[in-house]
């Protein structure tokens, strides 16, 4: 696959010398190749994948301008033909490595939260601010959040309740019923949203102690800006979100809807595994509710 990957990207790119090719398999919706160390090169697994990817470019265009972080720079793409292995988006390396909690914790130890939780936030207001014109011609408002969570809670009680235990089909049926019906839930401001703001997206730069970049936009759209939230609370914890929650404004109103989000992230893992036959990802998000 790698080596269909490299002519593919030569066919479109034939001035581009690749001397040495890295596969990188962290992603669950691209496959990824570091050119020379110095390219991050992503082609949708999926059909599904290629318009998301498309989407995701003139997105980041759009938005590079207006946010203090590093966010990829599509310099390289190709999408004259729409298919899986044909399609992809290249940018230069973001240098650095994803911010996982072992990082967090470290950091945390040397005194440098605060000044962390400054960058991310800072980064998500402006991207939650944005205003996205029609003719930008990149992402429209889509469903209310109202109505994504009653489609999130038939495709679980379809696709997985089958292989959940009964009180845990109660439980997740319960906690939804809760945010549907709660009157202050019912005309949610949507924002422009990361969608995926989490560890394996938060790129971290060691030696300097500070957050290097954002990647990965796929899930990028309209949405409540308390899910963005949700990935920092799923990926550091409740004190680390409390105080990225502090320094955003009104954080404290979307804090309960943050905490709402987070208990669905694990089913969302299962149903991306069974739509997707992952069963890593499957197993994963299921663990807990069988």
């Amino acid at each position: 696959m790698t080596d269909a990957y490299i002519r593919r990207i030569q066919d479109v790119y034939p001035e581009l010398s690749i001397d040495e090719v890295e596969p990188n398999d962290i992603g669950q919706n691209n496959d990824v190749l570091i050119v020379n160390q110095s390219i991050v090169f992503r082609f949708p697994k999926h059909v599904q994948g290629v318009e998301k990817l498309k989407r995701e470019t003139q997105l980041l265009k759009f938005i590079r301008p207006s946010v203090t972080l590093p966010v990829p720079d599509p310099m390289y793409h190709a999408f004259t033909e729409m298919e899986v292995g044909r399609a992809f988006m290249g940018y230069p390396l973001i240098e650095g490595s994803p911010f996982w909690k072992e990082a967090y914790v470290q950091m945390k130890e040397q005194d440098n939260e605060d000044a962390i939780a400054l960058q991310l936030v800072t980064f998500l207001n402006e991207l939650h601010s944005m205003d996205m014109p029609p003719t930008a011609g990149v992402i429209k408002p889509g469903k209310d959040v109202i109505q994504m969570m009653k489609e999130l809670l038939l495709n679980i009680q379809n696709k997985l309740f089958p292989y959940m235990r009964v009180e845990a089909q109660r439980q997740v049926t319960d906690n939804f019923s809760r945010f549907l019906h709660d009157p202050s839930n019912q005309s949610l401001k949507m924002t422009l949203i990361h969608g995926d703001f989490g560890a394996g997206n938060i790129i971290w730069h060691a030696e300097k102690s500070r957050i290097a970049g954002i990647i990965d936009f796929g899930g990028s759209g309209f949405g409540d800006p308390a899910y963005d939230f949700a990935g920092i609370l799923s990926s550091y914890g409740q004190d680390f979100f409390e105080k990225c929650i502090g320094l955003y404004p009104g954080g404290r109103q979307i804090a309960e809807r943050v905490h709402f989000y987070r208990s669905t992230f694990a089913l969302q893992e299962a149903l991306h595994g069974m739509v997707h036959h992952d069963e890593e990802a499957f197993e994963n998000g299921i663990r807990e509710f069988r």
